[in-house]
Parts: structure tokens; sequence; C-alpha cells
């Protein structure tokens, strides 16, 4: 029992917490505020048109079918979110002001505990509501990242380096935990899928031109040596499945980690536009390190603002602060046990879906996993478990007589077959993101699609300003339909001779064409036939 009292402590009281790291964790909040910042930031361009009043799956809809499945207070912990307040297209938008506000509040360090819990509220406001337009791992990680964050955070208004309330071990921990199992499940999954393209060492052939977002860095890549693509094949799974277990080696070995981890991360950010998802792993990858490493590594004449005794001295020699008083010493153990609580439950539920991906059925038990799985903040992780075997681009098109089609432009996904693939991340455009996901399926599994087209023809304008233009400005089409392409990277002596980026064949109609009719209520035209599956 005493040596149960003093781990608890150890583990979970900023007191006694990591005085070697404050460094680190300075860099890692920093970046964690920017990423914040990348995901407000494109919501003011998107949450009307996506979740607003008149969007394409309005907010308020999805919290009334929620509100209607689940009785008294179990809606709100189903959906934690402060849109249960008020959906309005201007409350969604003060909200997400408010988030990007906080963000810009927690990169200065100006009260940060605070303006990342907002910022966390914020998110987990839209995430919990948002229905198809955030379910993507990205968020989960964030929110994740985000809650852990919060007990590594300092107290204050300015708190600068925080030597007198050093990073909880527990919190520190758990953010590495994540960075590892973001990496380790995602391994593993490859292997697990029986995917044959990750068997055979042929799943980054056609990588970089079947994502999501292509870059035209990864144009160039793409059009490397067959052995260049096995090889980095080979690397990736060894880096998730073998170079992280260096986490748990000792500290040379976690810095040979580092070194290792953040170049590959930075190759994945400049070859594909995977939103913020990379860059929040680059940053909590700045957790392998320590006071120690930096002081190494900044120039000479800098290098006293990176010793951790000339931080350690700096708050010394600030006014002492007078003894705590009975009350507030029960009150800080209060504090510890809750921060126990919370962080123990995370561990656990983590862990529980680490064990799941390999024992099944689980062995552990999974109420407390499912009681966190609201909040996203204890996710399992897998990414590129299957690779796509092609990339298909959905198109809207408006008609005034149902022959002559004028697509409707998008913003960020492939589209003009001479138009440069762009550097978007960590910009998140969620519609386009959405469209490759729904172009893998049949329309009847994706009502973004058939919702889209609805907008399309009362030229709705918060819909419409999710595309880069509208050829029907004038006045609404009479006709919308969604059609299916095939897109494929271009030769290099094809671009040469044509400067196009892509060439592509159209595989047929993917969606119903709409019309309105006479009495103002949207009819189908005709329904296409299901396109082949693709494989």
């Amino acid at each position: 029992m005493e040596k149960l009292s003093r781990t608890i402590p150890w583990l979970f009281d900023s007191r006694k917490g990591l005085t070697n790291h404050l460094m680190p964790r300075w860099i890692f909040l920093r970046a964690l505020a920017l990423i914040y910042f990348s995901a407000f930031y494109s919501l003011l361009f998107q949450i009307d048109g996506l979740i607003g009043s008149q969007g394409i799956l309005p907010a308020k809809d999805y919290l009334a079918a929620v509100a209607a499945s689940y009785s008294g207070l179990s809606r709100f912990w189903f959906a934690p979110s402060l849109y249960w307040l008020s959906a309005s297209s201007h409350a969604l938008m003060a909200l997400t002001w408010l988030g990007l506000l906080a963000a810009v509040c927690a990169v200065l360090n100006l009260w940060p505990r605070l303006s990342l819990f907002v910022c966390f509220i914020c998110f987990l406001s839209f995430v919990s509501a948002a229905s198809d337009f955030s379910s993507y791992q990205s968020d989960g990680m964030l929110l994740e990242a985000g809650f852990l964050s919060l007990f590594l955070t300092p107290p204050g208004l300015r708190p600068g380096w925080a030597a007198k309330h050093p990073p909880i071990r527990a919190s520190y921990f758990l953010l590495l935990w994540e960075w590892f199992r973001i990496y380790f499940e995602s391994g593993a999954v490859k292997l697990l899928s029986g995917d044959s393209q990750w068997r055979h060492l042929t799943a980054l052939d056609d990588y970089y031109q079947n994502g999501p977002l292509p870059s035209w860095i990864g144009w160039y890549i793409a059009h490397l040596p067959h052995w260049f693509h096995v090889a980095t094949t080979a690397v990736t799974l060894v880096l998730e499945l073998v170079i992280v277990l260096m986490l748990f080696f000792p500290r040379h070995m976690r810095m040979i980690c580092f070194w290792i981890v953040t170049p590959w991360q930075i190759g994945v950010i400049l070859t594909a536009n995977y939103t913020f998802l990379n860059y929040l792993v680059l940053a909590l990858g700045f957790l392998l390190l320590d006071d120690r490493f930096f002081h190494r590594c900044v120039p000479t004449r800098l290098r006293h603002l990176t010793r951790a005794e000339t931080i350690v001295e700096i708050a010394d020699n600030n006014p002492a602060s007078p003894a705590p008083s009975t009350i507030l010493q029960h009150l800080h153990s209060l504090c510890v046990a809750i921060v126990a609580v919370l962080l123990t439950c995370i561990g656990y539920a983590t862990t529980a879906g680490l064990v799941g991906m390999f024992l099944r059925p689980n062995p552990l038990p999974l109420p407390p996993v499912e009681a966190l799985r609201p909040f996203r903040i204890a996710n399992d992780y897998g990414l590129f478990a299957v690779m796509t075997r092609g990339r298909y681009e959905i198109e809207f098109q408006g008609s005034n007589d149902n022959r002559n089609w004028t697509p409707y432009p998008f913003r960020y996904k492939p589209q003009a077959l001479n138009e440069r693939p762009g550097l978007y991340a960590p910009y998140q455009p969620r519609f386009d993101w959405n469209l490759w996901f729904a172009s893998l399926g049949d329309w009847r599994q994706n009502q973004i699609v058939p919702l889209t087209e609805e907008k399309l023809l009362a030229n709705d304008a918060s819909v419409l300003r999710l595309f880069r233009g509208n050829p029907f400005a004038q006045s609404a089409p009479h006709y919308v339909r969604a059609v299916l392409w095939q897109y494929w990277f271009t030769s290099i002596e094809e671009k040469q001779r044509t400067g196009n980026w892509w060439r592509r064949s159209l595989l047929g109609q993917y969606a119903p064409t709409l019309t309105i009719d006479g009495g103002g209520k949207t009819s189908v035209i005709d329904e296409p036939d299901p396109l082949p599956l693709h494989e």
C-alpha cells in the first residue's frame, strides 16, 4: 500500500513530473495549437455547406435523430456537443471562431490549459454532430492528443517553461503511446488484412496516384523505378512494426528513432495530402526528445535557454509561494485522484483496442472502451490496411436540356487534366475528401451525393461555396447528375507532349439524374445501373 501511495503521485502529480522534458512539451503544445488552428480555419469555409442549417447533412437533423433514439441524458453522452444548445449556421460559425481564437491563444502560450480545453470542446462538438463528415481517423487522433494534452499543459496565464509544473508522467507516456499505436496498429492491420499488395511489396506502386488528394511531388515520385516502390513498401512495414519499438528502449535509441521517423513523416507530407494527420504524428514524435537533446542541438549562444538547470533556476528565483493550506492540499490530492482515474481509463481502453487486434474475441472487458467511444479519446488506428486499386472521381454536372452537361469545378480534388495536383495539408477539404471515399462504393451507401445534387438544383449558396465556381450562376440548372471517372497519372512522355498531369476515362453515371417537377419537388429522371465494383 505504501508503494502504491508513492507510485500514484509519481505517475499522476505534476509536482513530481518530468523535469527534463520541458522543451519537448513546449514545442509539442505549440504544434498542437497550430494543428487545431488548421482544423478550425478549414471549417470556417466549409462548415455551413457541410452541416449548417441548409447544408448537405445538417447537424440539427442529426441531433434530432439522436434525440429520437436515445432518451434522457444518454443522448448527450452519445453525441457530446455544444450544438445541442443551437445548431444554427450562426452558432456553428461562432463556435468555429471561438475554437480558432483559442488556438491562437494557445500558440502564443496565453492561458494554454484553458485555451486547449476550449479547442478540444469546440472540435469535439463538431466531430460529434458532423456524422459522415467527421468519420476520419485523423479527427480521433486530434481529439485523443488534445484530451491527453490537457493534463500535460501547465496552468497559469503566461506559464513560460513552467518548470514548477513539469509534465505529468502518465499523460506524457500516453501521448507517446498514441504515437506508437498510430504506427504499430497501422503496420499490424496491413498484415492482418491479408492484402496481397502488402504481402508482395507492391502496395506503393500506385499509392501516389490513388490516394484521396495526390500532390505534384507525388506525381514525380510515382514515376521512379519499381525497385524504389518495393523498397519503400518494405521500409514502411519495418518502420511501423519494428523501428517504433525503440520507444521502449533507452534514451539514445529513442533519439535514433526520432531521426528515422521524422524525415519519413516529412516525406509523406510532401507526397500526399492527409490533412493534419501527418503533422500531428510529426509533432508527437518530438516527445521522444528531452531537454538535453535540445541543449546539444541549438547554437552555442542560445544554449543557456535550453539548459534544464537554467530553466529551473529561473523558476526558483521567482517569489516563493506561501505554503498551501490543508484545504488546498486536499483539493490537490483530489485532482491527482481524478487525473489518475481518467488517464488509467484511457490507458486501459487503448490497450484493450491493441489486444483486440490480435486476439478475437477480445479477452479483456470492453464496457470501459465502449463508454469512451463517443468522445473519440481512446481510439483504434489502422491506416491503409487495404490499398485502393484505382483512382475514381465523382463529378457533378448540370444541364438545362438533359443532353448538354456542364461540370461543377472542384476546389481541391483532381478534375481538369492539365491542373497540377496541389499541396493543401494541413488544410482539410472534407467535401472533396468524402467524395473520394464515396467513389469507392455505391451511391446508395453514400447519400451525400444525391443530397448534394438536390442542393445544386436549388442553387444553394452554402453548398456552392464548397465548389470552385458555379456554372449556373444566373439560374439553377433544370437537371443535375453525378458521373464517375477513372483517373491515372500521365506518363512523363505524355506530360511533356500535352502538359497534362492526368488522363481519364468515363465509367458511367454514378447517381440518379434529378430535376424539380412542376410541383416544386425533387424527382428522379433516371437511375443508373450499378457500376462494376472497384477492386
